[in-house]
């Protein structure tokens, strides 16, 4: 679906010099001579490469749509992470550099994921916003450190290091945001 340049949107991913891009940023500019352009920050989604490209309203981009669907996370082996399609049941390999090492840590059997396809083709994954993890390790709580904002270093089952209320101690299960790997609260 062909759109003018200056109708691209945040999320919106376009084909651009022969390869797939997704809107970052974007910006809207009246210079003080000539026409107004949108100043869009790409990010490729097959290689993560960014761009910065003006685009006039006369231009025209092709938008491209991804077929979205659920999967469940089974197992990972030798670097390959597995996943099955929850309507089909069909499996599929994917390198685990795919997911990125950080966010593949969050990964657990049985989790529920989104994978969006390009052409038959996984252009990117999807983790749920919140995953419950247990503490693995942590310090002790220092007598008269119970201001608002103090946080103690831990570490999570998975291997992952976020910071803790001084409250929390090893063994207790958190909520953990997958987006930037931070504490949110207790697990119920």
């Amino acid at each position: 679906m062909k759109i003018n340049g200056n109708e691209i949107r945040p999320g919106n991913v376009i084909e651009h010099q022969n390869s797939l891009w997704i809107a970052v940023k974007i910006g809207h500019v009246k210079p003080g001579k000539g026409g107004a352009f949108a100043q869009v920050e790409l990010k490729n989604l097959l290689d993560g490469r960014k761009l910065n490209e003006r685009f006039r309203a006369a231009d025209k981009v092709e938008k491209v749509r991804l077929e979205q669907k659920d999967h469940t996370f089974l197992f990972e082996a030798d670097g390959m992470l597995t996943f099955m399609d929850a309507e089909t049941y069909e499996q599929i390999e994917l390198q685990a550099d795919f997911v990125g090492e950080e966010r593949a840590a969050y990964l657990t059997d049985g989790m529920s994921v989104r994978l969006e396809f390009h052409e038959d083709r996984a252009i990117s994954l999807e983790l749920p916003k919140f995953v419950t993890l247990e503490v693995e390790m942590t310090e002790p709580v220092v007598k008269g450190q119970t201001a608002a904002n103090s946080f103690k270093p831990a570490t999570l089952v998975n291997g992952t290091r976020t910071t803790v209320p001084p409250f929390v101690g090893i063994g207790e299960m958190i909520v953990i945001s997958t987006e930037d790997g931070s504490y949110s609260k207790r697990a119920d």
